[in-house]
């Protein structure tokens, strides 16, 4: 049984990517985690070293009260809405930071898959992801799927997967890949930026372990000419069309550096489109 997660903050994005991660799964056996975390009052914070006896019952229950009970909402409108027998919605409430609980989560359950909305219900319109969403996606141990706000479900048969064969694939997490691309015999588009030189014997060593993970899955490989990553995901999701897009996350690529610049947050990158942040084995150290 497929086990996701699904932080929550109650807004109309969250339950969009949940939506979405039900659509995707809808004829697979899963349990949904819906997890929704919860703070302290700032200013009670101020005042926890000095009365920590007095520290803020009342507001820690009325919040805790606050996040089971709209929690129990949830779940009870998803049961409702999708109405699938095959899936099952879990709550989780707890008092700690999202990245925290995230990975505690995903460490207790074993789950396979996380998806969030990229904008929460305080994200302004020019933000893309939020600062929790690029937290957990940064932390996470395992695939996460951030879903673009108001996102209409498509099935995913186009997928962007841009890459610099910098990385060993064999020690990816990509076997979530691999399963949707299978089971919606959906298309890989591996996406190159060309740099001034040939890629070395350890890139193609990588590009040529990535044929052999990918050998039953349709996939096609694209070289464009050296430019900024943004500018290229961007330019050949406009020509060619895409339904999801992967990356793998990993300090010593790009990724990290895209990660990095503040333009992720600027809607000067338009992704519309479901992303999918793969960890890699050797950035979790």
């Amino acid at each position: 049984m497929k086990k996701i997660l699904v932080p929550t903050d109650f807004s109309d994005n969250a339950f969009n990517a949940l939506h979405y991660a039900v659509e995707l799964f809808k004829n697979e056996a899963c349990i949904f985690y819906l997890l929704n975390t919860y703070a302290l009052p700032i200013h009670q914070t101020e005042f926890a070293m000095d009365a920590p006896a007095q520290f803020g019952l009342d507001d820690i229950t009325i919040n805790q009260d606050r996040s089971i009970e709209n929690l129990k909402i949830l779940q009870q409108r998803a049961t409702d809405e999708f109405n699938n027998p095959k899936h099952e919605f879990q709550t989780r409430s707890a008092l700690n930071t999202l990245v925290s609980e995230v990975s505690t989560t995903v460490k207790d359950e074993s789950i396979d898959l996380i998806f969030m909305g990229t904008q929460g219900a305080t994200g302004a319109q020019e933000i893309l992801f939020g600062t929790h969403t690029v937290d957990v996606i940064k932390k996470a141990k395992c695939p996460i799927i951030a879903v673009p706000s108001k996102f209409k479900y498509d099935t995913p048969k186009e997928i962007l997967f841009p890459t610099d064969y910098e990385i060993d694939f064999r020690n990816s997490h990509l076997l979530e890949l691999i399963h949707l691309a299978k089971k919606f015999e959906g298309k890989i588009n591996f996406l190159h930026i060309l740099s001034n030189y040939e890629l070395d014997k350890e890139q193609k060593k990588n590009k040529s372990a990535l044929s052999t993970m990918f050998e039953d899955i349709m996939h096609e490989y694209h070289e464009v000419p050296d430019t900024d990553i943004i500018d290229a995901v961007t330019d050949f999701q406009s020509k060619h069309g895409t339904d999801f897009l992967v990356m793998i996350q990993n300090k010593h690529t790009f990724f990290e550096r895209f990660f990095a610049e503040p333009v992720i947050q600027k809607i000067g990158f338009h992704v519309n489109v479901p992303f999918m942040v793969i960890p890699h084995v050797g950035s979790e150290q």
